[in-house]
Order: C-alpha cells, then structure tokens, then sequence
C-alpha cells in the first residue's frame, strides 16, 4: 500500500497513468457525442441592415438636423 506518490513504485505510476488516460478519453468521447448528437442548438447568422441615421437623446425632443 503507497500513502505517498513519492515513495510509490512503478507499476502504481503506471495504474494512475492509465486510469487517468482511459478517464480522459472517456470525457472526450462523452464531449464529442454529445455535441454532434443534437441539431436543435444550431445557429444561423442574420444580417442586419443600417437604416436612417438618428440621434438619441435623454429628453424627449427630436433632433432635427
């Protein structure tokens, strides 16, 4: 039993590698499926056209120029 990773052999190295290895393929393969799976999310661009320039003021009056 290792209580230290310092004093740890090689074959615990080992384990600890491949766990964390497999765990993170894992969360990628989730990761993947999981975006690729779902059409509801897509997104389109709009394209918005500039109008009539206009001022904006904080009082109520229209600014003619």
């Amino acid at each position: 039993m290792n209580h230290s990773i310092y004093s740890a052999d090689r074959s615990t190295h080992l384990k600890i590698v491949v766990v964390a290895l497999v765990a993170g393929i894992a969360v990628a393969g989730f990761g993947i499926s999981a975006r690729t799976g779902s059409d509801e999310y897509t997104q389109t661009a709009r394209v918005i056209k500039a109008g009539k320039p206009m001022a904006i003021t904080s009082s109520n009056t229209m600014v003619v120029r």
